[in-house]
């Protein structure tokens, strides 16, 4: 569709919403959908009537959309047709929610609870909406994550600190102050192509999608609702795809995999970005795509739902990158738990940093808030809790999130570091580390990995494989194989879940 289009559609949904009952500034409008047209419709639309959105994971049961859309105060549910069973199980424990839009997805007719979401945005028209009260730069995207410990909270972007850090980076910034004819100035020609690999609902996805439309550029979703990499790259050359994003190994080995196991089915010279962020990439991935496309440029991007854009690898055919190694920004610091920068070349562990625009806080966690978003030197800083190392150059090597990390005989050890050691033997698709309560180490290092199709785990060579690459303590006391890891949808696992599997089998 064109931009004017969907400038329509939205305006015809921000309507919709500024008719409910009771309807005020900053109400909550969760999108329980799949990648499609109408996520995106659905946030713009939220952001003329003023109002916020809430993501929601598709994969969530019952008692997690109530304790989502209750924690977030949700008043509106945007929902594919295919979750009206679900929306149905939980609307008496909801109660605050006073309107349901059912996307049609063909699984089904229109609950009678429900209004229909096509004849609201099919009603929209050119005037632009606003509510009442108009725009604003303080209005809120509200970015609900998983996180490692505790339960889902709601990072809170303020909407002119989200597009002025997802501008950061293109040639012709977005003037200081809002400036309609400016920003017009900028945009000369038709943007790029931009294609979500990962899903909109986690902020890798939407925030590149929302960068990409920022400067003028377009969005096509795939239609299947699960990532498969033959659509995945026959959606590119249809197309003529120039980025996406994906998250990791978790989406690039797939693509890797089709690409060599039929070359030259696809034509994917129209890619040129590929942007990853949240898992680590692999460097024998990347030189995999490579092969397939030499004029690609693979983002490595560390950052997460509470800090955008810390770091940075860069791999293209000229410049290869190593597997966790950053460039740290301007803005972004590693320092230590007593507040000091961390000495390049030291050894010294110390937590990514971030100033400048960041989000204001958790919504309705003060405690969570005042824990990552810091003042330090007069400087408020964003501390998700990634734990890194600054090298002699002063690059940083990235080692994981400090609530996973195991202590063992007294040394610590993060899981990504050893996860990514493995996976480099020919036998590993996939791996997860976990600590097990054990009486010597206190933590014993336990491995869960998922083979290659075919392969056999052999627990002696790949603790000898760890060995010959990293500290022997840092090699796993038990390889577990495990038919998948069960890494979700953002490319995340639930170490949770995957610690209490190695414990049951340790038992």
């Amino acid at each position: 569709m064109t931009w004017a289009e969907a400038n329509r559609r939205a305006n015809g949904l921000a309507a919709a919403l500024l008719a409910i009952p009771g309807a005020a500034e900053q109400d909550k409008v969760a999108q329980y959908l799949y990648n499609s047209p109408e996520y995106l419709e659905s946030t713009f639309a939220a952001f003329k009537a003023g109002f916020a959105t809430v993501n929601t994971n598709y994969r969530y049961a019952a008692d997690e959309l109530v304790y989502l859309w209750d924690n977030g105060d949700v008043t509106a549910v945007v929902f594919h047709g295919a979750f009206a069973e679900q929306c149905a199980a939980v609307r008496a424990r909801v109660p605050r929610v006073r309107r349901w839009f059912w996307v049609d997805d063909g699984s089904g007719a229109c609950p009678g609870w429900a209004t229909p979401y096509e004849a609201a945005a099919a009603a929209g028209t050119d005037e632009n909406v606003s509510g009442p009260w108009g725009r604003s730069g303080d209005h809120l995207l509200l970015l609900y994550t998983g996180g490692t410990t505790g339960m889902p909270k709601g990072v809170m972007w303020r909407q002119d600190d989200l597009f002025g850090v997802l501008d950061a980076n293109n040639k012709r910034r977005l003037p200081p102050e809002q400036d309609l004819e400016a920003h017009a100035d900028r945009l000369s020609k038709p943007g790029p192509r931009n294609m979500p690999g990962a899903p909109l609902m986690h902020g890798t996805g939407l925030f590149n999608a929302i960068s990409n439309l920022m400067i003028g550029g377009s969005v096509t979703t795939m239609a299947g609702w699960h990532f498969d990499a033959a659509e995945f790259l026959s959606t590119i050359e249809q197309y003529r795809i120039n980025s996406t994003s994906i998250v990791g190994d978790a989406f690039a080995k797939p693509i890797l995999r089709a690409l060599d196991a039929e070359p030259g089915r696809w034509d994917i010279s129209s890619l040129r970005v590929i942007v990853s962020s949240g898992v680590i990439w692999s460097k024998e991935t990347k030189d995999g795509l490579l092969r397939h496309n030499d004029r690609l440029i693979m983002v490595d991007s560390l950052g997460s739902s509470e800090a955008i854009g810390m770091a940075t690898n860069t791999t293209t055919s000229e410049s290869g990158g190593q597997t966790a190694r950053f460039e740290i920004g301007d803005d972004t610091r590693i320092i230590t738990d007593d507040g000091r920068d961390v000495e390049p070349g030291s050894g010294e562990l110390g937590r990514v940093a971030l100033r400048g625009r960041t989000p204001i806080g958790y919504y309705k966690d003060e405690e969570k808030s005042a824990q990552t978003f810091v003042t330090i030197d007069g400087h408020r800083y964003s501390i998700p809790g990634d734990y890194a190392t600054v090298e002699a150059d002063g690059t940083v090597t990235l080692l994981g999130r400090g609530s996973q990390c195991i202590n063992t005989g007294g040394e610590k050890v993060y899981p990504e570091e050893v996860e990514e050691c493995l996976k480099l033997h020919p036998s590993v698709d996939d791996a997860a580390v976990v600590g097990v309560p054990d009486e010597r180490w206190g933590e014993a290092i336990n491995a869960l990995v998922q083979p290659h199709p075919g392969a056999v785990v052999d627990e002696g060579e790949l603790v000898a494989h760890v060995k010959a690459r990293l500290a022997a303590y840092k090699a796993p006391k038990r390889i577990i194989p495990i038919a998948t890891v069960g890494r979700a949808a953002n490319g995340k696992l639930d170490y949770k879940a995957l610690k209490a599997a190695a414990v049951a089998q340790s038992d």
